[in-house]
């Protein structure tokens, strides 16, 4: 019979190791998403711009109406400067100005598309810098593909000339990254778990 209390030494850093695949996984899923949807976008560039501006204008102008029938069914007219009341109007307002620009959205999208990535590439450039402070070797690695993650992330962003198929090819090319940087973590997980905990 082993030890039982290295069983419940181990027990912490196992659950922890656990839920950081776990993590891992579900950023891997996200970016698998991401990927996904910039083929889209880069072979049906014109058409996957109408259909965001629709599906956006439709979402904010839903969320809107359902918001202001809400203020005035649950708290009626009283409360005329609620901050609900007023987040109803501008999502409203969201969701007619997507449909009227149309195919304009593109450079909102292009921004939104610029910061999530720098947030995702920031993540992992930590998470990779931890691992180096550790003795994790592999970790220069993926800091390396994290700081090619971000340089997509901020050309992207203010790139005002991008078109949707160059924005489409850097999702692609980001989201692959972070899958295969995923990828990694979630393979030498427990080495990593060893090395921070101090076993050789």
């Amino acid at each position: 019979m082993g030890n039982p209390k290295s069983k419940i030494i181990r027990r912490p850093g196992e659950k922890v190791s656990k839920n950081l695949k776990k993590s891992a996984w579900s950023a891997a899923f996200e970016s698998l998403a991401m990927v996904i949807l910039g083929i889209l976008f880069v072979i049906w560039p014109d058409t996957m711009v109408r259909i965001l501006a629709y599906v956006v204008g439709a979402f904010f102008i839903i969320k809107g109406t359902y918001g202001i029938v809400m203020y005035y069914t649950e708290k009626g007219p009283k409360a005329y400067f609620d901050s609900n009341l007023l987040t109803a109007v501008i999502c409203l307002l969201i969701g007619v100005a997507s449909f009227l620009i149309g195919e304009d959205i593109a450079n909102v999208l292009r921004v939104i598309v610029g910061i999530i990535i720098i947030y995702e590439s920031l993540v992992r450039i930590s998470t990779a810098s931890k691992m180096q402070s550790a003795n994790v070797e592999f970790g220069k690695y993926m800091l390396a593909l994290a700081i090619i993650m971000l340089i997509l992330g901020v050309f992207i962003t203010f790139n005002t000339g991008a078109v949707f198929t160059l924005i489409g090819w850097v999702m692609i090319l980001s989201g692959v990254i972070a899958i295969v940087g995923d990828v990694v973590f979630i393979k030498h997980v427990n080495t990593i778990m060893d090395k921070l905990s101090g076993k050789k």
